[in-house]
């Protein structure tokens, strides 16, 4: 029998025909394996430890097993020595009998064929987040029982469109098992995004193809491991959005299913008065200030980049899992540096999403190194820019805000990240799975969340959407082009900016969710890309293809490090500002809303002698009208040549000398070759 390689006491592990478990539980008094059809066995305390171990003879993959766990009474205990309880390190979990969650032996074996985790250096990376049941459950080009499933998700089809959009990686909303909240399910509703995990090693069974589920946990695993060899053949990563901040077992009135009744009063947050200290908004808060809840963590990162060959993992709300045992925010707190450090999660990336709901939670900038962080401050003032103000700019005449913002956001943010970590410390966005999609971002001015059953009271109110004055559909020409230009103008900053790019599933595709910015129990009405033949997603489509081809083919606008003034910094773009009139920018051109042009010159600094000088122009015009900028004319530069524009119909063969005038119809981004 395979014995799993994952390097801990803990768990099932089949070996030798039967199976050898251990549990850490510092409060029980008494635990029990129950292995289904099979027998039980009473586990052992190991002297002045936490663990608890046994094993039992004549067990197989397949078989469904539970604990059963009983300690003290007590406000911060909830044992009952008849609950069935899930095992925390599971490999497999299925529904078992009474509608109950069971645990599932394994056998981890996988003919992974050769092949080998992608490399892909940072400042090539392009990720595309998305929702393993949602991407491809109307792509009519994958078979009808493989659509939004695992095996869909590798699907050729799938496969050749994320690498036309030029995707190095590709980061899957929560794939490990998850239930949804009590509330959704007595309203006849479920969760769509995963965020509510019922396990850390398994794979969420609903994901896989039918006959898969069918076959069992093992084939389930084995679909899931599929998809990541066929994705690694075609050059892709896979990343896994993970939730160890929280559990499915919610607050202190939730459905017990593992560690509250395995050891509660050491793997959850408490306050003094005994409830549970929050800072999730979910419930509860895994404690990692405990070794025990920290070593589940680094185990199922271990297995899951191990055993299952990710290539790395998206913390969700990962501030609560960097706070004390006082619950206050700790940069250096022992779990990050256990992350960033262990020999077995070296080749993984680390992406921080830099904030929670707790005390002084939103802290993005302060992850240090080996971690690339979510940065909502560009997907704000991305926003803002081309969206908000532009609006403003139609009401009153003047936008709100200079151009100053912008340029930091394009330079890749240095006030967040610092001189010693350099611009691919943050990952670049302007949507994500939660908030409105592209197109709604310019087709609605507020959220549309009748469908979530919360009276619209949930989704944020702070979007900086622009409807470009229509809510919702319309088939007036000006306004649908001006949707368009503003999402180009959106795409084009995103690709354009130094840092991490991210791309939302179907926004290539001008996906909308109808306003709804919450989408969280909408399924199959609402959030599925849409894959019908479509002009205007197709020209989105390509437009994201021309955007990552350009971004690729010159390093100047992917630097590695941020540039020292009066040094030569390998990896850094040097970068020189122009005014509309071609001359050096000046404090009134930066400050003052009604100058909202920047022609930003940057050059790539080589990081040895064989690598090609790279030089760009990239011209930004924040306003409503039209306005003529002169090309700058620096003493080493005779001709540009348009490389990408975000108006249509530019004339990219026209070659244009130094200092000559380049119209600007309105908002937009344009990016010019140096002849």
């Amino acid at each position: 029998m395979h014995e799993t390689a994952i390097d801990t006491a803990q768990g099932l592990r089949l070996v030798d025909g039967g199976a050898r478990f251990g549990l850490r539980s510092a409060t029980a008094t008494a635990a029990t394996l129950v292995v289904d059809g099979r027998g039980a066995v009473a586990l052992e305390r190991v002297p002045d430890s936490d663990l608890w171990t046994g094993t039992l003879d004549d067990v197989h993959p397949g078989d469904t097993y539970h604990l059963l766990v009983d300690g003290p009474v007590g406000s911060r205990y909830d044992f009952d020595a008849d609950r069935p309880l899930l095992d925390p390190y599971a490999r497999g979990i299925t529904r078992g009998t009474a509608s109950r969650w069971t645990s599932v032996a394994v056998d981890d074996a996988f003919d992974w064929g050769g092949s080998t985790k992608p490399v892909v250096p940072l400042d090539r990376a392009v990720v595309y987040e998305a929702n393993v049941r949602t991407l491809t459950s109307a792509n009519h080009a994958v078979p009808e029982h493989l659509r939004g499933t695992y095996a869909g998700v590798a699907h050729e089809s799938t496969i050749r469109h994320l690498q036309r959009l030029g995707v190095t990686t590709i980061e899957l909303l929560p794939v490990h098992a998850f239930d949804s909240e009590r509330w959704l399910q007595e309203a006849g509703r479920e969760n769509a995004w995963g965020y509510n995990t019922l396990g850390f090693f398994a794979p969420h069974a609903a994901h896989a193809s039918e006959p898969a589920r069918h076959a069992g946990a093992q084939a389930v695993l084995r679909e899931f491991k599929g998809m990541v060899r066929l994705l690694h053949e075609a050059g892709i990563q896979v990343v896994l959005d993970v939730v160890f901040n929280h559990t499915a077992e919610e607050g202190l009135r939730g459905p017990t299913s593992s560690l509250r009744g395995i050891d509660g009063a050491n793997r959850y947050r408490w306050a003094p008065d005994d409830t549970y200290y929050d800072t999730t908004g979910c419930g509860n808060t895994l404690d990692t200030s405990v070794d025990a809840a920290a070593d589940l963590v680094l185990d199922s990162l271990r297995y899951w980049a191990r055993e299952v060959q990710v290539d790395g993992f998206r913390f969700d709300l990962m501030a609560s899992l960097a706070r004390d045992a006082e619950h206050v925010f700790d940069p250096a707190h022992p779990v990050l540096d256990r992350i960033r450090t262990d020999p077995d999660l070296q080749d993984v990336l680390v992406i921080a999403e830099p904030w929670d709901v707790g005390p002084d939670g939103w802290r993005t900038g302060h992850f240090g190194a080996r971690t690339t962080e979510w940065n909502d401050g560009f997907r704000n003032t991305v926003r803002q820019f081309w969206l908000t103000d532009i609006a403003q700019e139609r009401r009153t005449g003047v936008p709100g805000a200079g151009i100053g913002a912008l340029a930091g956001a394009l330079t890749g943010s240095r006030h967040l990240f610092g001189v010693d970590r350099g611009p691919l410390s943050g990952v670049n966005f302007v949507t994500a799975h939660d908030g409105f999609t592209l197109h709604d971002l310019t087709a609605y001015d507020r959220k549309h969340n009748a469908a979530n059953g919360e009276d619209d009271r949930d989704g944020s109110d702070d979007n900086r959407s622009f409807n470009h004055g229509v809510e919702g559909p319309t088939e007036d020409r000006g306004v649908r082009a001006a949707r368009g230009r503003s999402m180009r103008n959106l795409l084009g900053t995103l690709f354009l900016s130094a840092g991490v790019p991210m791309l939302t599933a179907g926004d290539e595709r001008s996906r909308t969710q109808h306003g709804n910015n919450n989408a969280y129990v909408v399924t199959e009405d609402l959030t599925p890309v849409d894959w019908s033949d479509d002009e205007d997603a197709e020209s989105m489509t390509e437009t994201v293809a021309a955007l990552t081809r350009l971004r690729a083919a010159h390093p100047a606008l992917r630097p590695d490090r941020y540039g020292v003034d009066g040094q030569t910094t390998p990896g850094a773009s040097r970068m020189r500002w122009y005014g509309p009139d071609g001359g050096p920018m000046t404090g009134e051109w930066w400050d003052q809303p009604i100058h909202r042009a920047v022609q930003w010159f940057v050059a790539s600094t080589p990081h040895d002698d064989d690598e090609p000088d790279d030089r760009v122009l990239v011209v930004v015009h924040g306003s409503g009208r039209t306005r003529d900028l002169t090309l700058p004319a620096p003493d080493d530069v005779t001709a540009y040549r348009l490389a990408w524009s975000s108006e249509k119909h530019r004339d990219h063969e026209r070659l244009r000398p130094a200092g000559t005038v380049f119209t600007a119809y309105g908002p937009g981004i344009h990016v010019f070759a140096i002849v």
